[in-house]
């Protein structure tokens, strides 16, 4: 628990700093690159090559590839199509998607998620009503796209290594690898070298946030969700969303629509309050 609080402090700032200083300014492609090169660059030393067995070290290569990598390329982009609390409120579908993979993967189907998600969207309709154009839909399927690729990284990273007495240091350089080959290739294919970082100010959040956020944060946050059950990691996703909120609102957007915003989160919290009560007991992320 420890471990996934320190990080959601850690992240409340993050959403803000891309919001303001970097989206539409700052190319994504090339954001995604260097966060994630940056984050690569601290595991590296700590890897043990040779007493790696190359099977573990490819898969935990693919979680990397799909929780940050494709992850970013979601969650970079939507903020060209959404103000910084829109995005928070939206991601609120990440620890229902943790549940339901969970639950495929040991053969269990519940109905109730499919109720959650479509009173999930009414909240996030009900603060663009009357604006909502296909920006936002766009920008909505984006912040799912994420929110989907961060849920597959923390259920098979928590399944994979929960029960391994591997230090966790030593084989998470394996996942920022992974994450790094697909942002290259996004880079190199889809990259504007044109709007590079051309501020001080741009290169030291980027710094910030492939160093600490993503580095320190993604090595804390999937070694924590090995060590809880899946209704802590789901309460522990949920309250990133109004500690990231809250700095964005003291800080930086002071002059957003609260009443809106209120009136979505209303719904969106209503449909977690029954999601926890449709749920009959929490259920760990690892079949025992």
């Amino acid at each position: 628990m420890a471990y996934l609080l320190s990080v959601t402090l850690l992240w409340a700032f993050s959403f803000s700093l891309i919001g303001v200083y970097l989206a539409g300014q700052v190319d994504a492609w090339f954001s995604v690159f260097i966060r994630i090169a940056l984050a690569a660059l601290i595991f590296l030393p700590f890897l043990k090559i040779q007493q790696m067995d190359k099977s573990l070290a490819a898969r935990i290569m693919m979680i990397g590839a799909v929780q940050l990598g494709l992850m970013y390329v979601f969650y970079y982009h939507s903020f060209l199509y959404l103000s910084v609390p829109e995005v928070l409120l939206f991601s609120v579908m990440t620890p229902i998607y943790v549940t339901l993979l969970n639950d495929a993967l040991d053969k269990r189907f519940k109905p109730q998620f499919f109720l959650v998600a479509v009173i999930s969207v009414l909240g996030a309709v009900a603060i663009r009503y009357g604006n909502i154009s296909s920006d936002f839909w766009f920008g909505l399927l984006l912040v799912q796209g994420a929110n989907l690729c961060f849920a597959i990284g923390q259920v098979a990273y928590s399944r994979l290594m929960s029960d391994s007495k591997l230090d966790h240091k030593t084989v998470f350089g394996w996942f920022f690898i992974g994450a790094l080959c697909v942002a290259t290739v996004c880079y190199i294919s889809f990259g504007n070298p044109d709007k590079l970082p051309t501020t001080t100010t741009q290169w030291g959040i980027l710094l910030y946030l492939g160093t600490i956020a993503s580095g320190l944060g993604y090595f804390a946050w999937n070694k924590g969700a090995t060590k809880v059950n899946v209704g802590t990691l789901a309460i522990m996703n949920n309250l990133l969303i109004p500690a990231g909120i809250l700095v964005n609102l003291l800080i930086w957007n002071k002059q957003a629509d609260l009443l809106r915003l209120s009136i979505g989160a209303v719904i969106i919290v209503a449909a977690l309050v029954l999601n926890h009560f449709l749920s009959k007991k929490p259920e760990t992320l690892v079949k025992n």
